[in-house]
């Protein structure tokens, strides 16, 4: 386990993942980004997808997003040291130390490799490694997002929690599957992971949709609980 987390929590984040994970913070989507710091939309998303490795608009956008310059272009020093001196109007009297920051990496799965996941004994299999997303999560396990395919986590109207289809949930595999936790699980005559709410009545465990057009599904010894949801999040 140490191996893994070694492998993801020193990995050195890529330009992309930086203004990805400032936008996020600053709670702002790629529209209101680029309006913010006064560029074009295209700009943020090129910038965010990798195609473009730099831009000489990182300036303004490390501003717009309130984190430090040389941390958003280099990826050194703490994410808001300094947020307020891209200008050079950081006044020395008046300045408060910003907090060491810590962020996490990890892999994008499929819901077929998600199966596969927590019994492999290197970071992640062979094909996972292309694409992954940051979070402030420090897992206790193996950890991976997963992306939502279908209705059957989406909830009725009004109820929470609802996880509709596209969204990103981060599956840790060190924590323990109770009552009521969103788990990753796999049937025994499925190659595929499902995504459901771990139920326990009378002692009978179910792995229950949030949608109510879905049915209940008993585990009778034909399931194992890969990880447990701790994270959820929608890409804009």
């Amino acid at each position: 386990m140490q191996r893994y987390e070694r492998a993801h929590n020193n990995q050195r984040m890529e330009l992309k993942d930086r203004i990805k994970l400032a936008r996020k913070r600053a709670g702002l989507s790629q529209a209101q980004a680029a309006v913010k710091a006064n560029v074009d939309q295209a700009t943020i998303s090129n910038l965010e997808r990798g195609k473009h490795h730099g831009s000489t608009h990182l300036l303004k956008i490390a501003d717009a997003l309130a984190v430090s310059y040389r941390w958003l272009s280099e990826g050194v020093g703490d994410m808001q040291d300094g947020a307020n001196d891209n200008r050079g109007d950081y006044h020395v009297n008046t300045a408060t130390t910003a907090q060491p920051l810590q962020y996490f990496s990890y892999p994008v799965v499929s819901e077929v490799n998600a199966g596969l996941f927590a019994d492999c004994v290197v970071p992640y299999p062979a094909g996972m490694e292309e694409r992954h997303e940051t979070t402030d999560y420090k897992a206790r396990g193996q950890a991976f997002w997963l992306e939502v395919t279908g209705d059957s986590m989406t909830a009725p109207a009004g109820v929470r929690p609802s996880i509709p289809e596209g969204t990103l949930v981060l599956v840790d595999t060190g924590i323990e599957a109770t009552q009521g936790k969103l788990v990753v699980a796999q049937l025994d005559e499925s190659n595929q992971a499902t995504f459901k709410k771990l139920v326990i009545d009378g002692g009978q465990k179910y792995l229950k949709p949030l949608n109510p057009a879905y049915p209940l599904i008993p585990i009778n010894g034909n399931c194992r609980i890969i990880g447990v949801a701790v994270k959820a999040q929608m890409n804009l």
